[in-house]
């Protein structure tokens, strides 16, 4: 299962004072490893990321999965059937336990009547599932798997390590949630080093490319070198991963000081910190932005961690940040481009969770709307909130620069990272050009999981 190769190339113990991306291997000797080479044929430091001094980030390190999420499960000792719970135990050869329960069982026997082999998908519908099963008799196979016979005589048999890995308690659901997902996020301010890797590399090279999404989830932000200067990468660059996301503004568009701008993007003013697109409900989660041109003078980029600055929130004012995470605001975006479009939403600032976790940015100065549909008593209430959570954003201890050059193309996340760009001008010989494009996160983390399972060589 890929949920295995994850958990073996994406869970780095993340120490505070981590200085290298380390997508090659890390000794085996049972660790969770974040590693897409043995020792023996870890690629050349041109394939690595490099993280330069990414200290004090290390506060959403994750847990490490169990050894058992890692391909090392233990058999089953025995099963036993609790008629009065409605749930099966499974004592497993490290003495460990785990119950499931009947329904969930049933639900999801894996035999070729119930589950469609060659699509990993249950066939068996709800409406002929008994929510109420029992069991008729369990046991422990010659092959150690767990088979379980039910009332209408219907046999399932159940891998161990299948089981182990769906087990209900909470530290397990935990880390294979994290497995799935890598939703721990290592934090940054202005001194972070962007990870780096070669483009070619990344289009050509597995292991470059599981490195480069790695640090893409984690980090938010990898910088990627030696691009051609011309239009079109940003769209190679998306075949790697599967395909563009079209919005109004096209599969990809061109960032220029145009007459007439339908986006403030398009002129060579000032761009505060943003999201892109917070107009639509559901916005872009990763951007790509070539530089094809730079200007004469000025347009040096910003970028701030907004998931870390709302945790900063969260703790320095947390009635600020109860009101971004519970009030809605509208956001308008009106024009023509690919097609003409007239798109309104309404979105919180800072999106959570069920959990409290902080989960995406939501925010552009430009396209908040002057409709704001709140009641008048929490209006000042409102713009209080979110100019404490831009002071801290703008604070320069927070606020990362860098200026791209030709050649450059820079991929983030758009559901963490806010942007902007200091103003410029552009010189007759020098007149500044990005091409840039969208994807969305499911895809990319489609991609991810992909190539993590074949570059640790499994099925």
């Amino acid at each position: 299962m890929w949920t295995t190769a994850i958990a073996r190339c994406t869970l780095p113990s993340m120490r505070k004072r981590s200085s290298v991306l380390a997508c090659h291997a890390l000794r085996a000797e049972g660790r969770p490893r974040w590693a897409v080479a043995t020792a023996a044929t870890s690629p050349s430091p041109s394939l690595h990321l490099i993280w330069r001094q990414l200290r004090g980030y290390g506060s959403q390190a994750p847990t490490p999965l169990p050894s058992t999420a890692l391909g090392n499960s233990p058999g089953v000792r025995q099963v036993r059937a609790l008629e009065q719970e409605r749930q099966l135990e499974v004592e497993w050869e490290d003495s460990r336990q785990s119950m499931y329960p009947y329904t969930w069982l049933r639900d999801n026997c894996q035999c070729p009547l119930c589950t469609l082999q060659s699509a990993q998908a249950r066939t068996l519908l709800l409406s002929q599932l008994d929510i109420h099963t029992g069991v008729d008799r369990v046991q422990v196979t010659d092959n150690n798997k767990v088979s379980i016979v039910w009332p209408d005589q219907h046999t399932s048999e159940f891998d161990s390590e299948w089981l182990r890995k769906r087990c209900f308690s909470p530290a397990a659901r935990q880390a294979l949630q994290e497995e799935l997902f890598l939703n721990k996020h290592m934090y940054w301010d202005s001194e972070l080093q962007i990870p780096t890797a070669n483009f070619e590399e990344v289009l050509h090279d597995d292991k470059a490319a599981l490195a480069w999404l790695l640090a893409l989830r984690r980090v938010g932000i990898v910088y990627l070198k030696g691009a051609p200067v011309e239009q079109g990468q940003v769209a190679r660059l998306s075949q790697r991963i599967g395909y563009l996301r079209l919005t109004f503004y096209g599969h990809t568009w061109q960032v220029q000081d145009k007459s007439q701008a339908n986006n403030v993007a398009y002129t060579a003013g000032k761009l505060s910190l943003h999201t892109d697109y917070p107009a639509l409900h559901y916005p872009p989660g990763v951007q790509f932005l070539h530089c094809l041109s730079q200007a004469g003078e000025g347009g040096e980029s910003e970028a701030v961690d907004g998931f870390h600055m709302a945790e900063k929130l969260r703790r320095e004012d947390p009635e600020a940040f109860r009101t971004l995470t519970s009030l809605q605001v509208d956001f308008t975006d009106t024009g023509s481009d690919y097609c003409d479009f007239m798109v309104q939403s309404k979105n919180h600032i800072i999106d959570v969770d069920s959990n409290g976790r902080v989960v995406r940015i939501n925010y552009n100065n430009a396209t908040r709307d002057s409709v704001l549909d709140l009641p008048l008593h929490q209006v000042q209430a409102f713009y209080s909130s979110l100019k404490a959570y831009i002071q801290l954003m703008t604070q320069p201890e927070n606020m990362l620069t860098y200026k791209m050059e030709p050649g450059d193309l820079v991929t983030f996340d758009n559901w963490r990272l806010l942007h902007g760009r200091k103003s410029y001008l552009s010189h007759p010989d020098q007149v500044r050009h990005l091409e840039g494009a969208y994807l969305d996160w499911d895809e990319v983390m489609s991609r991810l999981r992909i190539l993590c399972k074949s570059v640790n060589g499994e099925s």
